[in-house]
């Protein structure tokens, strides 16, 4: 197989830039398309027909099981499912030997399953493989639901992150999780915000976020945790829109879902 034609399904816009980044390193790979939702991927697997589809397993409305379920496993191409539930992985994947990616996850181990893809692929392993999911279908109904978010975290203390080891340069240097103002989710990495400085941190928002004093930060978007010691105010931009001002200035929108979580921590801390 001279050309792999690729599909990329993933409700994150950065999580498919990342896809997409992570894919440009195999010149014999062609992105043939790009799906926001499960539905749009399900129309695009029966009019591209991608050769592999890079599959985020949770999806608002349809999600990656319920592609394959609308698609049919007989007419599935080979699939890679993206997830960033590592206990579910292990558990549901593995068993039935289907090729998965936790979020985040290193350049190697995305090499190592889209060459696994590749020689199934070569291979003509399209009954085994449609095999296999059709067996985690029927031990699968339904990808795991993450708790909501104005539910309080399990608080940890002994087990927070105290100061975090980034790279700047060819230098690792250690900053003081106390120093945070805000953390904003980038691709399958975070990105620090310490005053005017950016320090780029391998690993998901969520894991971070149960590393983090559950006193001090809290989740205001799906992608932005801030130091709540660094709110200088809240700003009601609009009736349905409530801004988080730093002491820096910074401006950052609170999600309707997680609104009310923070005005309760707010009124905890202050």
């Amino acid at each position: 197989m001279a050309e792999l034609r690729v599909l990329l399904v993933d409700d994150e816009p950065l999580a498919r830039r990342g896809l997409r980044h992570a894919l440009s390193r195999h010149p014999e790979v062609t992105v043939c398309g790009e799906c926001r939702d499960g539905r749009e991927a399900v129309t695009a697997i029966r009019e591209l027909r991608p050769h592999l589809v890079l599959l985020d397993v949770q999806m608002p409305e349809l999600d990656g099981f319920g592609v394959i379920r609308e698609v049919g496993v007989g007419q599935m191409p080979a699939v890679i499912f993206i997830t960033a539930y590592d206990a579910f992985a292990v558990r549901a994947f593995d068993v039935h030997a289907v090729d998965y990616l936790v979020k985040p996850f290193a350049d190697e181990r995305f090499d190592e399953a889209l060459h696994r893809a590749r020689q199934r692929l070569r291979q003509g392993e399209a009954v085994e493989l449609g095999r296999r999911l059709a067996g985690l279908l029927a031990d699968t109904p339904a990808p795991p639901v993450p708790a909501p978010p104005s539910e309080p975290r399990s608080e940890r203390p002994a087990e927070s992150a105290g100061r975090l080891l980034v790279k700047v340069g060819t230098r690792s240097v250690l900053v003081s999780v106390a120093d945070l103002d805000w953390i904003e989710a980038d691709d399958y990495c975070v990105t620090l915000h310490v005053g005017a400085q950016e320090h780029v941190l391998r690993e998901s928002l969520a894991a971070l976020e149960a590393r983090l004093d559950a006193e001090r930060f809290v989740r205001i978007h799906r992608s932005a945790i801030v130091n709540v010691e660094r709110i200088r105010e809240l700003h009601h931009a609009s009736p349905t829109e409530l801004l988080v001002v730093l002491h820096t200035g910074q401006r950052l929108r609170v999600s309707r879902n997680r609104r009310e979580h923070l005005e309760r921590r707010l009124g905890r801390a202050r």
